[in-house]
């Protein structure tokens, strides 16, 4: 290998991987953790205890009752019952397990769609006849008036358009894959970058504050896409509550960034320290020996 070309070859590499390396941990978020129903379950369940969540909830609920009553001259009356009534239960066990069953029936219908490329051209649509029903079991657990007479029907709420299940479903298999291959891509890179470096060890310092630039990078996206997804909901979407929402579903790619930063920073600091301290702890464990005295010429026996 030419002199230049193997200046040049470790350099490309090692940028490369440093360059996949968010990339490869935003797919693997998406495909492994935004895809995976119990773990999207587990990352909203908490959201049912948060003051902006429930209160969001409670706005949208009273003005759907008051919708559904149409009452006319005591709108206003009905309306502040029906969010107060709404607020309480949002306090309750069964908002709870309604909540969860809720997001489980959505997340499963979501993926069935992406998953089945026989769906095409159809919409998302759930049913929340199950949802309804295991809060009104609950509810009568806890021995609420007139829970046992709640109904129980069979509701078609669409959840996601046709022409938007086609759009996600190409963008779905394309993460599919990328989540595989682009971590697998990086590490290969790397490696070989630094298996050809004319100095492995400066070599292991760059993929090291390459990696902790790029997990820094993938943290300040982000936080510039929270901003970004809030500006563009409409007026009547609670910001507060929408933030919570998508604080919760990347709390786990926030972690993965920061582990990539926290990461390559060990990498280069431990690479530095070896390239520094190092051949003072291989003189310090094999002392060099002590010169030896030339052996001193035999005596002469005299001749007789």
């Amino acid at each position: 290998m030419s002199p230049r070309l193997r200046s040049t070859l470790p350099t490309v590499l090692i940028a490369l991987a440093c360059l996949l390396a968010p990339c490869g941990t935003l797919a693997a978020w998406a495909a492994y953790g935004l895809a995976d129903t119990g773990r999207y379950v587990a990352a909203m369940a908490p959201l049912a205890g948060d003051p902006d969540v429930r209160e969001a909830v409670a706005d949208t609920v009273g003005d759907g009752v008051v919708d559904a009553v149409a009452a006319g001259p005591v709108n206003g009356s009905v309306r502040l019952f029906a969010q107060d009534a709404a607020r309480s239960f949002t306090g309750t066990d069964a908002f709870r397990e309604g909540w969860n069953a809720a997001h489980r029936a959505v997340h499963e219908a979501v993926l069935r769609a992406l998953r089945d490329e026989g769906a095409a051209g159809r919409p998302v649509t759930v049913d929340l006849a199950p949802v309804t029903a295991r809060v009104k079991d609950r509810l009568a657990a806890d021995n609420v008036p007139f829970a046992r007479r709640i109904p129980v029907r069979h509701t078609t709420v669409t959840v996601l358009p046709a022409h938007e299940v086609d759009r996600l479903r190409k963008g779905y298999h394309v993460l599919d894959v990328a989540a595989l291959w682009l971590p697998l891509t990086a590490v290969v890179f790397a490696l070989t970058g630094i298996a050809v470096a004319a100095c492995r060890r400066r070599a292991v310092t760059a993929a090291g504050i390459g990696t902790a630039v790029g997990g820094a990078l993938l943290a300040l996206a982000v936080v510039v896409g929270r901003r970004l997804t809030l500006a563009e909901l409409p007026d009547a979407v609670n910001d507060p509550a929408a933030g919570a929402v998508y604080d919760a579903l990347t709390g786990t790619l926030r972690t993965a960034s920061w582990l990539l930063v926290v990461l390559g920073l060990t990498v280069a600091l431990a690479s530095w320290l070896a390239g520094r301290y190092g051949h003072l702890l291989h003189r310090r464990r094999f002392p060099p020996a002590d010169p030896v005295d030339p052996a001193p010429p035999h005596p002469t026996r005299a001749r007789l």
